[in-house]
């Protein structure tokens, strides 16, 4: 997914013109870049291989793991809430535990108490639509440009936590519904966010519907690529492994925020002189 979905200043129709613009620097979330969707995905897979390999690998089960696992993140979030602007290493080290916490939230409804995948997949498009409804209620914009209070971040981390549960009610619901392998149902979701660039380069898709609506199925099209690598040839993977899947992925995800945090490092620096 590129950065197609940026929304330019001024053409934001859900802001009102009366918000007074705050500084960009102060924005406590990235700007929605090739690299804002490349790890995107890549925090995505490997939040997928990572759960797997903690609940199955290490022999943790499915509620402990969602417990050490959403402690964590708690953690991470306290840690992100109190840096006040953006930070790589915080920001994506809470995105990369969300993934999997919000992933476990579905895994744990469906497997430990029986919820079908339908109903999770209308539940937590409810939950993430009544999250939108109160957040522009409470502060007349949905832009992912304009977190720069606490309680628009928090309106913005929670509306992250449902669409990685959607996105893997929704995801899971398409593979046991159609019955298609990993590869095929990447390949649907890829195909699917390849139809909202076009809609938004040719039909004027509004760019926050569009952000929200990408963000959403990444998780599905991050995990079916990251099942395809880590599950067993005899269950459609290539057998690579959780391990080594997750490892993978994390040093990539390493790299590139090091070297994000080293850029703003240096505009933060620039600015200050």
């Amino acid at each position: 997914m590129s950065a197609s979905f940026t929304p330019v200043s001024g053409t934001n129709v859900m802001q009102t013109s009366t918000e007074a613009m705050p500084n960009p620097a102060m924005n406590r979330v990235p700007e929605v870049t090739v690299d804002f969707w490349l790890i995107k995905l890549m925090a995505v897979t490997m939040g997928e291989t990572a759960a797997d390999y903690l609940a199955v690998n290490l022999g943790l089960g499915l509620t402990a793991t969602s417990l050490i696992m959403a402690a964590i993140l708690i953690g991470a979030l306290v840690l992100q809430f109190g840096q006040k602007r953006y930070v790589p290493w915080s920001y994506w080290l809470a995105v990369v535990l969300i993934s999997i916490v919000g992933t476990l939230v579905t895994d744990n409804l469906v497997d430990n108490f029986g919820v079908s995948l339908i109903t999770t997949t209308i539940g937590f498009s409810v939950a993430l639509a009544a999250t939108f409804a109160l957040w522009f209620a409470s502060e007349k914009t949905l832009s992912i440009h304009a977190i720069f209070t606490t309680k628009r971040e928090a309106y913005y981390w929670l509306a992250i936590l449902f669409t990685f549960a959607l996105g893997t009610a929704a995801g899971d619901l398409v593979a046991e519904h159609f019955g298609l392998g990993y590869l095929s149902t990447g390949v649907l979701f890829g195909m699917i966010i390849a139809s909202l660039t076009f809609g938004y380069f040719f039909l004027k898709l509004d760019p926050i519907l569009g952000f929200w609506l990408a963000y959403i199925l990444t998780r599905p099209l991050g995990a079916s690529f990251g099942d395809l690598l880590s599950q067993p040839a005899e269950y459609g993977g290539m057998g690579l492994g959780t391990i080594i899947t997750s490892a993978l992925f994390l040093t990539a995800i390493v790299a590139i925020v090091g070297y994000m945090s080293l850029k703003s490092d240096s505009r933060t620096a620039v600015v200050q002189g």
